[in-house]
């Protein structure tokens, strides 16, 4: 049975960093799009609506990754209805786990593994958005500089 929830968490593994580097690199070419060489207020509400965009994006991909984690525990029956899978990938993928819903013993390296994932994929997550934010800094900058020059 190990062998099995390795090579299932393996798969889910490919999967799911293949999701994430995908939505990581679609996030990056639009917020590149976003950069402008002028500011203005139209620019200054762009920028804010990028970073919620982003914030919104993440979730989304967070939410992909996690659903594909509940698909697999219905599909393997290690829980009686979709509820109850997707309360526990979502408290193992965040690492949270509340211990309230255990998964059967022969699936525990599966959400050991799911918990490892979420970790890492939400560390990258959190890693992207810092690098967000300082084009945020940067831009504000910008703006500074233009009333410095008033």
């Amino acid at each position: 049975m190990l062998l099995l929830n390795l090579i299932v968490a393996g798969a889910l593994v490919a999967i799911t960093f293949a999701i994430h580097f995908a939505g990581l690199v679609a996030l990056s070419a639009v917020i590149r799009k976003r950069d402008v060489p002028h500011v203005n207020l139209s620019t200054v509400v762009g920028q804010g609506l990028a970073i919620f965009f982003v914030l919104l994006s993440l979730f989304a991909i967070h939410s992909i990754e996690i659903w594909m984690f509940t698909l697999t525990y219905l599909a393997l029956g290690t829980f009686p209805d979709v509820e109850t899978a997707v309360y526990f990938s979502t408290s193992t993928f965040s690492t949270v786990g509340y211990g309230d819903v255990l998964i059967d013993k022969d699936w525990r390296m599966l959400a050991a593994a799911e918990s490892v994932i979420g970790f890492l994929l939400l560390g990258w997550s959190t890693a992207f958005l810092v690098s967000i934010s300082a084009r945020v800094r940067n831009f504000e900058a910008r703006i500074e500089q233009l009333d410095d020059k008033d």
